[in-house]
């Protein structure tokens, strides 16, 4: 089975996780007024400022099954622009992307494959979900057997989230921390994760970040520009819209409907690759993802709202020996960009 067609969606869960705890100082009122009651909170570092959604299987924002639950921002602005928002025309909670800002896909279902169908397997940041007798294709709803246990610290200028899920039935497990941080004084965003097994068997995913970035608003089309340390080549093209220019993603014209998809390589086996500029050229907005693992992928996908750089990276770990790794977003201002 295609590891990227493996999970998402989302349906009601026979078990339910406990309820997310933070701080009542750090609540924020929801940006979306289509879910008025998700929770949320705001952190700032003076610098940069961030709306986040909280995990939660009864009123949370996302609650489907292919992304990982824990830091979802659903706002963010840096001198004096804005660089995450919806994207989507029609929300749904169990829709599986019917989520914002820099959230992550660890595209391997544990114990998928060893799963009878009907039996359960363990999705990263999810929790413990159901074989379905269908083949999965795309990102079809998947039944979710126990949400685990989510625990969040909330503080002024960050979020650490910690998830414990436990399967002895696929005999996989895990403790999973994310922390999303604004360090001092700096116009950043950092992202540190922490995975280790708690189950019998070693963790083998691939994991990636879809970026859902919306820089000041501007829409998919010649104002926007994204650069990588390396020459490009695309394969596993759909659309005409987006062409490759050395190291540049260029769009030769407005993105009005559908989307547009490219795998693209170029890149080596260093995390030096792991260096990507998304700019909007008409405002000056602009942001540097950087990431401490080689890159393993690199996908592009936009739709008319939103641009989206997809590194993957490779994620292996085991009881005693866990895994760690960080991406940091570095925005910028860059007036009068040149082509």
């Amino acid at each position: 089975m295609n590891r990227r067609t493996l999970l998402a969606g989302a349906c009601a869960a026979t078990f339910a996780a406990s309820a997310p705890t933070f701080t009542l100082a750090a609540t924020a009122p929801s940006p979306d007024r289509d879910a008025p009651d998700a929770p949320a909170v705001r952190i700032s570092n003076g610098v940069v400022t961030a709306v986040l959604y909280m995990p939660d299987n009864q009123k949370g924002y996302y609650r489907g099954t292919r992304f990982d639950w824990s830091g979802q921002i659903a706002d963010l602005r840096a001198g004096g622009h804005s660089y995450f928002g919806r994207w989507f025309a029609d929300y749904d909670p169990k829709k599986h992307d019917a989520i914002m800002g820099p959230v992550e896909d660890y595209v391997t279902g544990q114990g998928f494959d060893a799963a009878p169908v009907g039996g359960t397997f363990v999705k990263l940041g999810v929790g413990v979900l159901r074989k379905p007798a269908e083949p999965i294709r795309g990102f079809p709803t998947l039944e979710v057997v126990d949400y685990g246990k989510w625990t969040t610290r909330v503080r002024d200028d960050g979020v650490e989230f910690i998830h414990e899920v436990n399967d002895p039935a696929s005999g996989y497990g895990y403790r999973y921390s994310k922390t999303v941080s604004l360090p001092a004084g700096q116009s950043k965003l950092v992202l540190s994760h922490r995975l280790e097994s708690t189950g019998v068997n070693p963790i083998d995913t691939e994991m990636y970040n879809h970026n859902f970035f919306i820089l000041d608003g501007e829409m998919s089309g010649p104002n926007v520009e994204v650069r990588f340390p390396f020459p490009l080549t695309a394969f596993n093209k759909r659309g005409d819209r987006v062409e490759l220019r050395g190291e540049r993603l260029t769009y030769v014209k407005p993105l009005v409907d559908g989307s547009d998809r490219m795998q693209l390589k170029g890149f080596g086996l260093t995390s030096a690759d792991y260096d990507i500029r998304v700019q909007n050229r008409k405002t000056g907005a602009g942001v540097r993802v950087t990431g401490d693992r080689p890159l393993s992928d690199l996908v592009f996908w936009t739709s008319p709202a939103v641009y989206a750089p997809e590194p993957y990276i490779r994620i292996q770990a085991d009881r005693g020996k866990p895994a760690s790794w960080t991406f940091t977003y570095d925005f910028y201002s860059e007036v009068g960009v040149k082509t």
